[in-house]
């Protein structure tokens, strides 16, 4: 028997041998100075990742979902409020949602990009929401104010944000960005003229570093970006018990400090990230290439206005599952990104939502899969896998022609 090369879907292993003496400095350089909890180590990789998103400031905290309820809890959001996101994502978006106080309403996603939808949301303002007295917008559902706009720049790609900051501006509603897939994705602006970096944009902005991120601590992390320097002050302080001096508490905070040594970690990764996101770029384009023109294989759409980063390569074919069964017994890894859209969830079933109301992204849950994707992913390991991916489409589009042309008529409506 022939040996087949296996490829991973994550290889979490090889960026860290590659960078072992840079990062065991950072774990000898805690030891030594005893620095755990906050100090140099936080303050300079906050500096540098602000700068990276093109933000005035970046607050370092636990986790990403930790940095979407900080951010939400103090960009003008009161208990009851009705926030505006999307339906296929991961949970902790609305969980950061929830825990703030807010109410989350879906508005469905763009059936080519995945984020969210500009039509759909216009078509949300207009269509089921209403004025009170004051001319705030009224969530027909909830009956509850919507005041805020929450798009993610899902699989690495930013949503389309001068359309969305428009609809906001003209219905009064603030725009936070939730970035954690999108650490350097940038958007090219009519408005300026100019490319802006994804966490820049909106009043402020959340990412994760959970390992598998394109920028990965070795366990939890996440920050804030904003260019408020009120809105950055009030996340310091919540993040620290409340306090902005010890023992001092304005409020009642959490303890959502991140760790020194996280905070080094990701400091060293970052240097190399510019160097990481070009190799996920190029193993994009080379799987564009090679899956382009394969029967019942959709590859993702990248706007000209669009840098994506490529967290995620996320291919559709109507055959999902089949598809995912031959690359696993290939000893291919794949994932779902996500499989139920979070309406369909039982954590809101309360919200009454039923199938069919947004079918766009019941659509792409029923279809999508994640290849591996990763910077060290070998021509190799890339070959193999669009090898099995053609293997697929073939026996399985030669013993079904109806399924073929399907499948042609659905990416030409993307198209």
């Amino acid at each position: 028997m022939s040996y087949q090369l296996s490829v991973p879907f994550l290889d979490l292993i090889a960026p860290h041998v590659e960078l072992e003496q840079e990062l065991t400095d950072v774990f000898r350089c805690s030891l030594h100075s005893a620095s755990f909890i906050g100090g140099a180590m936080v303050e300079d990789f906050e500096k540098d990742f602000a700068a990276f998103c093109d933000a005035e400031h970046a607050i370092a905290v636990n986790s990403g979902t930790d940095a979407l309820r900080f951010a939400l809890m103090v960009s003008g959001i009161h208990t009851g409020d009705v926030i505006l996101t999307v339906p296929h994502t991961f949970i902790a978006t609305t969980e950061a949602i929830s825990q703030a106080g807010g109410i989350p309403e879906f508005v469905d996603i763009d059936s080519a990009t995945y984020n969210m939808s500009v039509e759909k949301l216009r078509q949300f303002v207009e269509e089921d929401c209403m004025r009170d007295r004051t001319g705030r917008l009224i969530s027909r559902r909830h009956h509850k104010p919507v005041t805020a706009i929450l798009p993610v720049h899902l699989y690495g790609q930013m949503a389309d944000m001068d359309a969305i900051m428009s609809i906001a501006e003209e219905y009064g509603l603030a725009v936070l960005e939730d970035a954690c897939q999108a650490h350097g994705a940038q958007y090219y602006s009519r408005r300026f003229n100019r490319w802006l970096t994804a966490g820049s944009v909106g009043v402020a902005a959340a990412f994760s570093f959970y390992p598998g991120k394109n920028l990965g601590a070795c366990g939890e992390a996440g920050a804030v970006t904003t260019n408020d320097a009120s809105i950055a002050e009030k996340i310091r302080i919540l993040r620290d018990h409340g306090q902005a001096q010890k023992y001092y508490h304005r409020v009642e905070g959490y303890n959502g400090r991140l760790d020194a040594i996280q905070a080094g970690l990701l400091h060293v990764k970052l240097r190399h990230l510019e160097k990481w996101t070009a190799q996920r770029r190029q193993h994009a384009t080379e799987y564009n290439r090679m899956l382009s023109d394969v029967d019942g294989v959709i590859c993702p759409f990248e706007p000209s206005w669009s840098r994506a980063v490529y967290h995620l390569y996320v291919i559709r074919t109507e055959y999902r599952d089949r598809m995912i069964a031959h690359l696993k017994e290939a000893g291919i890894g794949t994932g779902i990104h996500y499989p139920v859209p979070l309406h369909l969830q039982q954590a809101y079933r309360s919200f009454g939502y039923q199938v069919g109301d947004f079918p766009v992204t019941e659509h792409a849950a029923a279809e999508i899969v994640s290849l591996p994707m990763f910077p060290q992913l070998t021509a190799e390991q890339q070959a193999r896998v669009v090898a099995e991916v053609c293997a697929f489409a073939d026996a399985f589009y030669r013993a079904h022609p109806q399924a073929d042309r399907e499948l042609a008529d659905a990416k030409a409506q993307i198209a």
